[in-house]
C-alpha cells in the first residue's frame, strides 16, 4: 500500500511547525558521537539485567551519589574533568606513552597549557582532553605531563566524533574502560539548556576483570561474579521521585533515568563525572547524596548491540521514533516523512515489510492518540 501526498496533506499541515526531533548532544557545531551512538541511546524500556542487585549491593547499596565536579577547587585543582575546546589550526605536539602498543601514537592537538585534572600538581589521573571544533576529532590523555614540546603520558586516543568505531579489543584509552571520556561528562551548559541527552560517566570501587560492550578493556583481577564489568550500563529507577531537588540537579536526575551512566573506571562508589565550571552551584549538587545505591538498577543492553566492534546502537521497536519518552505529533511527522520519503524508513518500519507506508503511520497515529503501539506484522 502506498501513501498518498494528498491523503497525507491533512497531516503536514496540521504538524507544521512542530518541534524538531531529538538530537545528538553538540558542543558547538560537533556532535558529540552519533546520535544513534550507545552513549545517546535511551535504556529507559530496556530490561533489568539479571544480577542487577547483586552488581548493586557490590558497589554500594546505601552508598551515596556524589556529583565529581563543581564550581570550586581541591588541592589546587579544579574539581571534574577538564577540557579545553581548540581551533583546527591547534599546533600537535607528540606524544610519548607507557602503554604504547595501546595508544594512538598522535600527534595530539592538546596545547601544552590545557588544563589538567586534578591542577598542573596533581598525582591522580591528570586526564588532558582537547576537542578539535573545525574537525570534531577528540584527543584524551591520561595521566599527562607536558614537556617543553610534546606530551608524556601513560595512555591516549584519538576519537573521530563523527564515527561510531570503537577502540581494537582490549585496548585501554585515556578511561579504564577504553571509552572516551567527554561524551559521558556531564556540562554545565547542557544542565542550563534544560537536558542532558546521554548516558552519563561513573566510577565505581571494585569492578571485574571483564568488560561488556561498548568498553574495551578491564582494570582489574578480581574475576567473581558480583563484581560489575566495565561498560556496565546502570540508571536511576523509574519511580524515584525527583521533584524535590532543585531544577539543575532535576536535569541531572532526568538523565540517569532515561540515558543512565556508563561504568568507565575504578574509584569512589556512585561517583558522577562531570566538567568543572565556576557556575555550578555546588550547594545544589551536594543534594544528589540523597540518591544511594538502592535507587539505582543495572540494564540489560544487550540487545542494542548490532557489532561488537562499533558503538551504534541498534533502533529499539517503539512508536517513539525520535525517543523523547511518548509518542506525539513528533514522532507523526517523521513517520508521515518516512513514508513520503523524505527521511530515511528506519525504526518506522514497524510492520517490518521493509517500507513506510500508511500502515506505519496509522500505527503511530494510534498510539499517539493512547492506544497500544503495535509491533510487527
Amino acid at each position: 500500500m502506498r501513501v498518498s501526498p494528498l491523503s497525507l496533506a491533512w497531516a503536514l499541515t496540521f504538524l507544521a511547525g512542530a518541534p524538531a526531533p531529538a538530537q545528538p548532544p553538540a558542543i558547538g557545531n560537533c556532535a558529540i558521537l552519533p546520535a544513534n551512538n550507545i552513549w545517546n541511546a535511551p535504556v529507559d524500556r530496556l530490561p533489568v539485567a539479571a544480577n542487577s542487585a547483586t552488581y548493586i549491593n557490590t558497589i554500594g547499596v546505601n552508598a551515596i551519589t556524589h556529583a565529581d565536579f563543581g564550581s570550586g577547587t581541591w588541592n589546587g585543582g579544579p574539581i571534574g574533568i577538564p577540557f579545553v575546546s581548540v581551533p583546527g589550526t591547534q599546533t600537535r605536539f607528540p606524544a610519548t606513552f607507557l602503554y604504547a602498543s595501546e595508544s594512538d601514537p598522535g600527534p595530539y592537538a592538546v596545547p601544552l597549557n590545557a588544563p589538567i585534572e586534578g591542577g598542573s600538581q596533581s598525582s591522580g589521573d591528570r586526564h588532558a582532553i582537547a576537542l578539535d571544533m573545525d574537525n570534531c576529532i577528540l584527543y584524551e590523555l591520561y595521566r599527562a605531563f607536558p614537556q617543553t614540546a610534546s606530551w608524556q603520558a601513560d595512555s591516549g586516543a584519538i576519537f573521530n566524533l563523527a564515527s561510531n568505531a570503537l577502540r581494537p579489543a582490549t585496548w585501554t584509552s585515556a578511561d579504564a574502560a577504553g571509552l572516551p571520556i567527554l561524551p559521558g561528562l556531564v556540562r554545565y551548559d547542557e544542565v542550563a539548556a534544560g537536558e542532558i541527552r546521554h548516558a552519563i560517566r561513573f566510577t565505581a570501587p571494585q569492578t571485574r576483570r571483564a568488560y561488556v560492550w561498548p568498553a574495551r578493556h578491564y582494570a582489574s583481577s578480581l574475576t567473581g561474579t558480583q563484581y560489575p564489568p566495565m561498560g556496565q550500563r546502570f540508571r536511576l529507577r523509574a519511580g524515584f521521585d525527583v521533584s524535590t531537588f532543585t531544577a539543575d540537579v532535576q536535569v541531572i536526575l532526568k538523565a540517569l533515568k532515561k540515558y543512565g551512566m556508563i561504568l568507565a573506571d575504578n574509584g569512589s562508589a556512585w561517583y558522577l563525572s562531570g566538567a568543572p565550571d565556576p557556575r555550578w552551584n555546588d550547594s545544589n549538587l551536594s543534594t544528589l547524596r540523597r540518591v544511594l545505591g538502592s535507587d539505582f538498577e543495572a540494564v540489560d543492553a544487550a540487545s542494542l548491540m548490532i557489532d561488537p566492534n562499533s558503538g551504534q546502537a541498534a533502533s529499539q521497536s517503539t512508536c517513539d521514533l525520535n525517543g523523547d519518552g511518548a509518542v506525539t505529533v513528533v514522532d507523526v511527522q517523521l513517520s508521515v516523512n518516512a513514508a513520503l520519503g523524505l527521511i530515511p524508513c528506519g525504526a518506522g518500519d514497524l510492520d517490518g515489510n521493509g517500507r513506510c507506508d500508511v500502515v506505519d503511520v496509522q500505527r503511530i497515529v494510534t498510539a499517539a492518540l493512547g492506544g497500544a503501539c503495535r509491533i510487527g506484522p
